[in-house]
Parts: C-alpha cells; structure tokens; sequence
C-alpha cells in the first residue's frame, strides 16, 4: 500500500504529523477488509488531504490506493476505541476538520460530485459550524442467495422511507434538546430486535473541527452540546449522508440473526444509483443554504 505504516497511535502521532498538517482528514476505522480498497478510493475522490486507516495488525491493506493514506495499527475491538483514538487526535491538532467512518460506508453531502469536502466544509465554516450531523444510511445487497454477506456495490439498495425522529431528552431536566433528535430507520428500525438499543440510533456527528476540550462520547456525540445539533439557531444547515454496509455485515455475521433473515428487501427497497441527488430527493440530506 502506498503511504506510510505506523506500529499504534503513538508512533503515528509521534512520526505521522504530516497528515495533521492541513484538513480536512478522513479517519477510516477498518474493522475487517471488506471494501476497504473502494472506502478508501471514495473519500479520496472526495478531496480530503489525508487519509488516516486504523486497522488492526494482522489485517492487509490493498495495494497502491494513494500516497496520502497514512496506516495506524490499531486494536478496534477494544472498549470505546473510536472515541480514543478520535480523542487523541482532537487533541493533537485544534483547528483541523475530521471525517471519520468504517470501512463499506461511503460519504455523500449535497451536490459532492462537482464539490470537494473542503469547499463544502469552507461554506459550513462560514456560517459559524462546527460540526456536522450525517445519517446513516443503510445498504445491502439484492439478492442474500448470491451475496451472503450482504455487500454488493453494483446490486445495492436502500429504503426509501421508515425514517423517523425522537425528541433527544436532557437528562438533567427531562426536556428535550435544543435543535438535537434521534434518528432511526432503515436496517436497524425494521429489524430492531436483533439491534442493541444503543446502536439503533442512525445519526452521526462525523465531520467536526477539532478545538481544545472538545472530546467524543459513546453513541457517536460531544461534549459540547452545539456539535451535537443538526441546524444553526438561524436557518437550515448542511448534513450528510453515510451510505453503509455495516449494518447489513452485523446482521449476516451475527449467528441469530444471519438464519432469521433471508432478505432485507421490502416494499419501500429500491437500487442505489450512488448519487448526491438521489439522497436528496429523498430528504436523506439537508443542502441548507449550500448552491
């Protein structure tokens, strides 16, 4: 693979500050290889100036994706290791943008085929955002006879509706959160009861600018309560879209699940034509005031 490997997040942060030199930096946690060539080559594609892979040790990167991927031995099976290795980051480089996803998902904003993430995220600056929420998007394959595991690019579908939002509560006073919801739906709505209800959640603040005291929690959220908010107090703002496999990988990898279900096709699946537009036709994303 091109780039450089690094035998933990100590070695990287200590001889890898040069993928920390500039933003936005794409953080790819890779749980296993699947598509891990294509997760890679699509946030490439998108414009970020690094790409940094935590993958653990025995686990073989492809070969020859690009010179800005920067390899960390990582342990991902380890309780809460997202959020310490996004933590040590954060704290490592205030000021820079972070993306951060697994491997089989695949970023999509509005109108992303013609607009780099850094232009995109230099519009969101602008209007004084920190932070960014995206929905997670479920895809899995056609036809679980022919893909067992789930995963096809070229069969891919998604629902098209069974989206829907809570009220997030204060747990300090019982109230809900100013401009913050819970959202679910797809794979983990419909088959919820093979999904911990701490994982059926669908939203994910995945692009957030790093700032010192800033640090990540469980259930993909901050500290600091603006990053967890999906709008500004003023007008509509910019979310995501994460296209993702993983959901349908979990379900057909866990035992009880994988021989309870044998299709994930229903009445609202249709293909995925892999586009900005059609996740925003279908009000999977929010362009806000983004032309």
């Amino acid at each position: 693979m091109s780039g450089q490997r690094y035998g933990g997040l100590d070695a990287f942060l200590a001889g890898g500050r040069a993928a920390l030199d500039k933003g936005p930096v794409a953080l790819i946690m890779a749980e296993d290889g699947g598509e891990l060539d294509t997760t890679i080559r699509h946030h490439a594609q998108l414009g970020f100036s690094a790409i940094v892979c935590f993958a653990p040790p025995a686990l073989d990167l492809p070969e020859g994706i690009a010179t800005n991927v920067f390899r960390v031995d990582y342990d991902l099976r380890a309780e809460n290791a997202v959020p310490r290795a996004v933590n040590r980051l954060i704290a490592a480089a205030p000021g820079l943008w972070f993306y951060y996803c697994y491997n089989a998902e695949y970023l999509f904003y509005p109108f992303c085929e013609t607009r780099t993430v850094g232009e995109m995220l230099a519009f969101h600056t602008e209007e004084r955002r920190d932070a960014m929420v995206a929905y997670v998007v479920d895809l899995y394959a056609e036809d679980l006879s022919r893909f067992p595991e789930a995963v096809s690019l070229e069969t891919a579908m998604i629902d098209k509706a069974g989206y829907y939002a809570l009220a997030r509560p204060d747990p300090d006073t019982g109230h809900p959160k100013e401009r913050q919801l819970d959202f679910f739906g797809g794979l983990r709505w419909r088959f919820e009861e093979h999904v911990p209800k701490a994982g059926r959640r669908i939203d994910r603040v995945a692009l957030f600018r790093a700032q010192p005291g800033l640090e990540m929690k469980a259930g993909h959220l901050f500290n600091i309560e603006e990053y967890n908010t999906y709008a500004c107090p003023w007008h509509h703002n910019l979310t995501a879209a994460i296209c993702s496999f993983r959901a349908a990988k979990a379900l057909r990898g866990n035992a009880g699940s994988r021989f309870d279900i044998h299709d994930f096709r229903w009445h609202n699946s249709i293909p995925f034509e892999w586009t900005s537009q059609q996740l925003l036709d279908l009000g999977l994303m929010e362009p806000g005031q983004w032309f």
